[in-house]
């Protein structure tokens, strides 16, 4: 469980340091992804190698996840990017029944239609500065549900490769649209280091392992610390303050997302096969 814990917290600071820096949000997104990638490769050395479709459709929604992300962050608050992105839970359990043949139960209706009503929350009084940022969060969020969509058909080392050559996947995208500059300061290159090798790589690695030991119930409710934790790093170091509606939204949808968690009955732990 500290694996899992310390997972979301190092994903939580991912909008304190998209937020920090002055670049556009193509340059962050292929700087922080062409780091993690160097480091996902040299920490979970990775085996397998993208061929088949499912595959490249699960590191192609990894890699647009990234970016949509990253320009989310940029072009509205960070307690709406990541809140929004956590929609992609919802379109998981619409999903799943008819693309993995899991059963669909009513507190999964129940969870969603609470859930939804709670993203609408986020858009009271918007769709001016930062409306445009929402939708493309909402976005993300439907490439989320893609990706964990994807890597449920597969198991240990195939998911380790995934977030490895999505990364490289993301930076190969983004070169040519930022090539014309990548020009770093000191500042920004510790804060790509750290985006890239901490916030990604690190998390990652720690996620993956703490899977080993943990059933998916426990990860899922400890995961809920990165959209909990994200936007109060950018409220105490840059002073980005959320809407009251925002944070009423944030309660609702979270509140939908754990019920259903913790309605759901006990899950063995995941055990990678050999």
């Amino acid at each position: 469980m500290l694996f899992v814990l310390g997972a979301a917290l190092l994903w939580s600071t991912g909008g304190l340091g998209i937020k920090a820096l002055p670049d556009p949000p193509l340059k962050v997104a292929f700087y922080r992804s062409a780091v993690a990638a160097v480091g996902l490769f040299v920490l979970l050395r990775p085996r397998v190698f993208p061929k088949s479709l499912a595959f490249l459709a699960a590191i192609a929604s990894y890699a647009a996840c990234l970016i949509t992300f990253v320009v989310a962050t940029k072009w509205t608050s960070a307690a709406n990017a990541i809140f929004l992105q956590y929609s992609g839970v919802a379109w998981v359990l619409l999903a799943s029944p008819i693309l993995l043949k899991e059963p669909f139960r009513p507190r999964d209706a129940i969870a969603i239609a609470v859930a939804f009503g709670g993203m609408a929350l986020f858009f009271v009084g918007k769709f001016r500065a930062g409306g445009l940022g929402d939708l493309v969060a909402l976005s993300s969020g439907v490439f989320f549900a893609g990706l964990v969509l994807s890597l449920r058909m597969y198991r240990g080392p195939a998911a380790e490769a995934a977030v490895a050559w999505g990364n490289v996947l993301t930076a190969a995208a983004l070169l040519p649209f930022v090539a014309s500059d990548l020009s770093l300061t000191p500042k920004s290159a510790a804060v790509y280091l750290f985006l890239g090798l901490v916030q990604l790589a690190g998390a990652y690695a720690l996620f993956l392992e703490g899977l080993k030991f943990v059933t998916a119930t426990q990860a899922s409710l400890a995961g809920m610390l990165e959209p909990v934790a994200n936007p109060v790093w950018v409220y105490l170091f840059l002073g980005e303050r959320p809407t009251p509606y925002a944070i009423a939204g944030a309660i609702v949808v979270l509140g939908a997302i754990g019920w259903r968690t913790i309605s759901s009955p006990p899950e063995s732990p995941a055990v990678p096969p050999d």
